[in-house]
């Protein structure tokens, strides 16, 4: 197996009913279950007009400015699967278009995820699937690799495995571990019912602020007259 230029053929996935049950949490209280250290990075910007995404992660990595490796994930996606590539963040060169956008909709594909750039916008303006990239560039890509699928990347320091739950709304892209998505769903939700109460309580105006002055007292701020 060549190093660099590889493709591995399956891996294990968080269970589609698990990744569904995500849907209806907004991914910022999402990671502050994750103690606020992991994210895809701020540049990674909805190509879509709106909604989630969610499903287990078909990883990718190839060469700057290269599709090719993005054209054979596509082909071996299964349906829910997040495409997630990391291109090394390069943004003269698009990674996908139009054509493509279509075929991983006819594949089922939950999502996509570029560190890299898209051409032909209106048509991810139009069909709406969830797509994430750095940008938007009308140059087109080059077809020789190398690249590799089903193996771990990183973007922008958030580690993602094959098979990871890949959360995605109009905040940005987040990965959840495998193995930890159920832990992570029970606490999440949690986390959102207790922001849902608060809501409540600001729009009654019966919300307690006096937690702000109490922090600043603790961190020695002076209040003066």
């Amino acid at each position: 197996m060549s190093e660099g230029f590889r493709i591995k053929g399956s891996w294990s996935r968080v269970p589609s009913a698990l990744a569904d049950q995500f849907r209806a949490i907004p991914v910022a209280n999402v990671s502050d279950c994750m103690a606020r250290m992991d994210a895809g990075g701020c540049g990674l910007r909805p190509m879509h007009r709106d909604g989630q995404m969610a499903g287990p992660a078909l990883t990718v990595r190839s060469r700057p400015g290269d599709n090719l490796m993005l054209h054979k994930a596509i082909d071996m996606a299964m349906p829910g699967d997040v495409i997630v590539c990391d291109a090394g963040g390069e943004v003269t060169n698009s990674l996908m278009g139009e054509l493509m956008l279509a075929h991983a909709i006819k594949r089922g594909v939950a999502g996509v995820v570029l560190n890299g750039a898209v051409r032909d916008r209106q048509a991810f303006l139009d069909h709406n699937l969830p797509v994430y990239a750095l940008g938007v560039t009308h140059r087109g890509p080059y077809k020789d690799g190398p690249g590799e699928i089903g193996f771990p990347i990183t973007l922008y320091g958030m580690v993602i495995h094959p098979g990871d739950l890949i959360l995605g709304d109009i905040d940005g892209v987040l990965a959840v571990p495998r193995l930890s998505a159920e832990r992570i769903l029970g606490a999440a939700r949690a986390k959102n019912e207790a922001e849902t109460r608060q809501m409540e309580a600001i729009r009654k105006g019966t919300v307690d602020r006096g937690w702000v002055d109490k922090a600043l007292i603790e961190k020695g701020c002076d209040f003066v007259e």
